[in-house]
């Protein structure tokens, strides 16, 4: 009985606690009382007091960080400080609902930057102030580290097939389908295996079209864009450089980053100069 008296109370109080939001005609209303106002550009969502004054901006990106890993997540800036820009966490009332029902939500229930009484600028200033970091999860965490290694390399490949690392061919991509040079993506499946050598021409592995399988020459293989569905869905064919970039992340012999760079000693008029 007493159990059931606090399950009561509990459900009863989360009832009465619980905040209706809606958003029309682009005035934000929270338990029925207008607190701020709204507009939109692209994905960049502008929230204003409701003398409409902008107060600050809150644009989604859904980006891909590498092969098959999407990051969705919000920046916010101050509308007087642009320079300053936070990378947050997002929250959604539903899985379909769209940017703006996030946008509105997130500053009320997640940030808390606006309330019954409107934007509230005290906790606005302590968000920018004291900057909370993003709770990203293992494969997220992973797929940046990845990048991160994948930039180092800056890898680029040209219109003749080969595979450059900062300006220096690494390899070469052979058996290209009729469609290269036209097209950055391996649209054709063909039966034929695209082959990665390195620039000793030593087999790297393959791209299998068919399967959408990297499959290196040690036996390691990678499936590359899987299908996926919502806001990370993503485009079905990768690049030229996203093999070659994957890869060099299966097989670190492929291509080895250069942390220095070395150059000749420095000369004038044929005489070279004292070291230091």
């Amino acid at each position: 009985m007493q159990k059931s008296l606090i399950l009561f109370f509990t459900v009863l109080s989360f009832i009465c606690n619980a905040q209706i939001i809606k958003t029309k005609r682009g005035i934000v209303s929270l338990d029925g009382t207008h607190v701020a106002k709204i507009t939109n550009k692209s994905n960049e969502y502008t929230f204003m007091d409701l003398k409409e004054t902008p107060i600050f901006t809150v644009e989604f990106v859904d980006k891909s960080v590498v092969d098959s890993v999407r990051d969705s997540y919000v920046k916010i800036n101050r509308v007087y400080n642009r320079e300053k820009t936070l990378d947050l966490d997002y929250i959604s009332p539903s899985a379909f609902s769209g940017d703006e029902k996030s946008a509105v939500y997130t500053c009320i229930k997640g940030l808390k930057i606006i309330d019954e009484r409107g934007i509230n600028i005290k906790n606005l200033d302590e968000l920018f102030k004291n900057m909370p970091k993003r709770k990203l999860d293992n494969k997220t965490k992973e797929a940046y580290t990845i990048r991160t290694k994948i930039d180092k390399l800056n890898l680029e490949v040209n219109s003749v097939g080969e595979i450059l690392s900062n300006g220096i061919p690494v390899g070469y991509f052979t058996n290209l389908p009729v469609s290269f040079g036209s097209d950055d993506r391996v649209t054709d499946k063909t039966f034929v295996d695209i082959e990665i050598y390195d620039a000793k021409s030593k087999y790297i592995g393959k791209y299998i079209t068919t399967t959408k399988q990297i499959k290196t020459a040690g036996g390691k293989t990678f499936t590359l864009y899987r299908e996926m569905s919502g806001r990370a869905s993503i485009l079905k064919y990768p690049t030229y450089k996203a093999i070659a970039e994957r890869m060099a992340i299966l097989d670190p012999n492929f291509i080895k980053i250069q942390e220095k760079v070395i150059v000749g000693e420095v000369v004038k008029d044929g005489i070279e100069k004292d070291k230091k």
